[in-house]
């Protein structure tokens, strides 16, 4: 696990964080990143497609753990637009500690200017006990571009600016006080895509990068990366991987962190 990384500004080829945010506005938009292991499939004929995805894994003996992580997908999309909504949860406990408690939901609407370029607009809210955070809620709105949009290959960027209030389960220094709330402005920019591999497997990653435009040289990440193989018309096995990082974690936390998680994707069309 990283323990220390340089901070945005310090990077020896990175944009300054004004040209960062001004790049992040120019191109605009905030996308969701947590709900790529539950991917409902997307068809532009009007109709609610949904997939609920969940992983459970528990040992006894010596070592009694248990987890559980639970992913949710629900789309419905038009030639001139579409709606997504999902949610996540994953819960952990190991020799009787809680190892994991986090929640995120959310929902996000785009609308297509051309077949290539959309804006859009989201809404999301999280959780993280372990972590400290009480309550996050981002609030944005942008565009991204469409390089490749076919069956086989989808791959777009986007990126732009939102809102964001935090609250703490206990007091934090932010900006050289201690903080049980902290609201800010945001930059973003990032990429997805989506591969096909033969007939039943599917690839999928996404990453985005948040400047912190209040504080500037802080910055949160995520990496969010899975592989999804279909046992029948409606039941996929997936394996997913996800990366974390901030520069500003509570005292005693680590900066870095990353979650595996392998288990079964139903899909309702």
């Amino acid at each position: 696990m990283t323990c220390s990384s340089p901070r945005l500004g310090d990077w020896p080829h990175a944009l300054p964080l004004r040209a960062l945010a001004a790049a992040g506005l120019a191109a605009a938009g905030l996308a969701a990143t947590t709900h790529a292991h539950a991917q409902a499939t997307v068809k532009d004929d009007g109709r609610w497609r949904s997939a609920v995805g969940a992983a459970f894994t528990a040992s006894g003996g010596n070592s009694e753990s248990t987890s559980l992580s639970v992913t949710a997908d629900a789309v419905v999309a038009t030639p001139e637009d579409k709606t997504s909504v999902y949610a996540t949860a994953l819960y952990g406990r190991s020799q009787g500690q809680k190892t994991a408690d986090a929640m995120r939901a959310g929902t996000k609407h785009d609308w297509n200017l051309s077949p290539r370029a959309y804006v859009f607009g989201l809404l999301e809210g999280e959780r993280d006990d372990l972590a400290q955070l009480s309550s996050r809620v981002t609030l944005g709105a942008g565009v991204g571009w469409k390089f490749s949009n076919t069956d086989e290959l989808k791959f777009e960027v986007f990126g732009g600016a939102g809102f964001i209030a935090e609250r703490y389960q206990v007091p934090r220094l932010v900006e050289g006080s201690d903080r049980s709330r902290y609201r800010y402005t945001t930059a973003l920019l990032g990429e997805e895509s989506v591969h096909k591999a033969g007939q039943s497997t599917t690839l999928r990653q996404r990453f985005v990068l948040y400047p912190n435009l209040v504080n500037e040289g802080e910055y949160r990440a995520q990496w969010d990366a899975g592989v999804s193989v279909a046992a029948s018309e409606r039941l996929n096995i997936t394996t997913g991987l996800s990366v974390k990082y901030t520069t500003e974690p509570s005292a005693g936390l680590k900066r870095t962190d990353t979650l595996f998680t392998t288990g079964l994707n139903v899909k309702f069309e």
